[in-house]
């Protein structure tokens, strides 16, 4: 998900990362709308894992792409993984979440519409509806469940990252106008499609 500060900001398409050879796909690469496997619990043995120096490279990507969350998909991962920062600052690593195989445990009915943007989707934006909080449960590295509550833009970043894990995209969110507003857009993305779909 793109910063609310830089909705309008140009892209930015930091090619290589410096320190991570991952990158992140853009729509439709068929890993947008794959199956992701949850994180088996053995894996999650705390900062020496695979999924640890994973989460590190999807924060360099996020930062690197001006973002504030990205879900493993996102640079052809497969797994229920996400990471997110709610100020896209890459020096406020205090902000820095990591969920591991998260679950949507409650919502509030009470629904506000923001503009949204995707990291995998270059220059789109529109007007998406989403629960004002939520209550989740996940994982952390060490595989020690938790429960948060998110509300606000943060929970709108955690409900952006969480369709990712379930093959869902933001632009399949967007009421019948906004998806006429950006079929052009998204034309565009699937005409330029190739070379693994990344930025």
């Amino acid at each position: 998900m793109m910063k609310k500060t830089l909705a309008f900001a140009p892209e930015i398409d930091p090619g290589v990362v410096e320190g991570t050879g991952l990158r992140v796909l853009r729509y439709p690469h068929p890993a947008l709308r794959a199956t992701n496997d949850e994180v088996p619990s053995e894996e999650l043995v705390g900062p020496g894992s695979e999924i640890s120096k994973i989460a590190k490279e999807m924060f360099l990507v996020m930062y690197a792409s001006r973002g504030v969350g990205l879900a493993a998909p996102q640079v052809g991962i497969n797994l229920r993984l996400m990471v997110f920062n709610e100020s896209g600052d890459p020096k406020d690593w205090m902000g820095e979440t990591v969920m591991i195989n998260p679950k949507i445990i409650e919502y509030s009915d009470a629904t506000d519409v923001e503009q949204e943007g995707c990291l995998s989707f270059p220059a789109i934006r529109g007007d998406v509806e989403r629960s004002k909080w939520i209550k989740v449960e996940a994982q952390n590295l060490k595989g020690k469940k938790f429960k948060k509550k998110f509300k606000g833009w943060e929970a709108r970043i955690f409900q952006h990252e969480y369709d990712h894990l379930d093959g869902v995209v933001f632009i399949d969110r967007l009421t019948a106008d906004g998806r006429r507003e950006a079929q052009p857009a998204l034309d565009g993305l699937i005409a330029d499609f190739g070379e693994g779909g990344a930025i």
